[in-house]
């Protein structure tokens, strides 16, 4: 399961993960103040730690990927492409629970064991679904082409492949149309599917004149399928494959130039 549905949000188990590890800490945190002389909130104290630290995760990723956000830098408070560097966020964190302890010995339990809580869950969590991805393969599938034919989802030539789960009633997937596109140019050594979910090919052959995309890069699954096996509740899903057919990364939501080009340095190794 790489995502699901919660009311009209979706999300993936690495937001619900992140989530868990912040409500493991505040809740540890209020737990320890119950016994204790603390006067201010410690979990008040870890939410806050919890929202600068994104805020820095973010500013580290788009300094890291500062090339693909100059040309238009409101793109840089723009979210939606889930573009944050995990390392910055963790330093400060840390940094954050040291200096408070330092300053504020009655918060230093209750801060410092939530967020020691809330690292190794996050930690355990994102380390074994890391694992269980690596273990899981390309579905094995034959799609309709624009041609109408059935053809294998898998690539003959064996390279890495980026399979988009998209329809064009969804705006997300429309606006990562074009930074998709630049992609397939700039990556030739990585081969670009995208399957279209629950759509004729007539009702989408219009739009990929609009958006300049060769139909052939197109698949056609009308019934789902592919949305079925891999677990994805939520359009647009990106999935990440090695040469041999193994999953290495997944990504949920609109992608931006940046975020995209994050993710491809795995095949660049």
């Amino acid at each position: 399961m790489l995502s699901f549905n919660l009311g009209p949000f979706a999300l993936s188990l690495q937001h619900l993960s992140l989530l868990a590890a912040v409500g493991l800490g505040m809740a540890v945190a209020w737990g320890i103040e119950r016994r204790g002389p603390a006067k201010r909130p410690g979990e008040s104290v870890i939410f806050w730690l919890f929202i600068i630290a994104l805020i820095v995760a973010r500013a580290g990723f788009v300094i890291r990927y500062w090339p693909q956000y100059h040309n238009d830098p409101l793109q840089a408070i723009d979210l939606r492409d889930g573009g944050f560097l995990a390392w910055p966020g963790v330093v400060t964190m840390v940094l954050g629970t040291l200096l408070i302890g330092w300053r504020r010995a009655s918060l230093r339990r209750p801060v410092g064991w939530g967020v020691s809580a809330g690292l190794v869950l996050w930690t355990l969590v994102s380390v074994t679904t890391q694992h269980l991805d690596q273990n899981r393969r390309l579905p094995d599938l034959h799609l309709q082409n624009a041609s109408g034919l059935t053809v294998p989802l898998a690539d003959p030539r064996g390279r890495p492949m980026v399979v988009n789960l998209w329809a064009t009633w969804c705006p997300p997937c429309r606006r990562e149309m074009p930074v998709l596109r630049q992609a397939m140019q700039d990556y030739p050594q990585v081969a670009f599917v995208l399957v279209n979910q629950g759509e004729s090919v007539a009702d989408v052959s219009t739009f990929l004149g609009t958006v300049g995309i060769d139909s052939t890069q197109v698949l056609f699954d009308q019934q789902t399928a592919l949305a079925q096996q891999v677990g994805s509740a939520a359009l647009p899903t990106t999935l990440f494959y090695s040469a041999d057919g193994h999953l290495v990364g997944t990504h949920l939501g609109e992608l931006s130039t940046a975020s995209l080009a994050h993710a491809l340095e795995m095949f660049e190794q």
